[in-house]
């Protein structure tokens, strides 16, 4: 866990870069929830189902999330 701590402290300190500094927890889930969905998706071969599963969201949110972060499924 210490490269995930590693990772929160740079996203940390960006934040405070911003313009908009006013809400760390949405910053830190946005910077990574587009590379941990498509990351996710390449491990489980382009299977929606599967990859819902392991991200344990409903195959429909993840549906919505791939749209939403503009996400290209193979």
């Amino acid at each position: 866990m210490k490269f995930l701590d590693q990772v929160i402290a740079e996203l940390e300190e960006a934040f405070f870069y911003t313009k908009e500094s006013k809400n760390l927890y949405r910053f830190v889930i946005e910077a990574a929830e587009k590379p941990l969905i498509e990351h996710v998706l390449t491990r489980a071969e382009g299977n929606q189902l599967k990859a819902a599963r392991i991200l344990g969201i409903n195959r429909n949110t993840l549906r919505s999330k791939i749209k939403k972060l503009g996400i290209k499924v193979k």
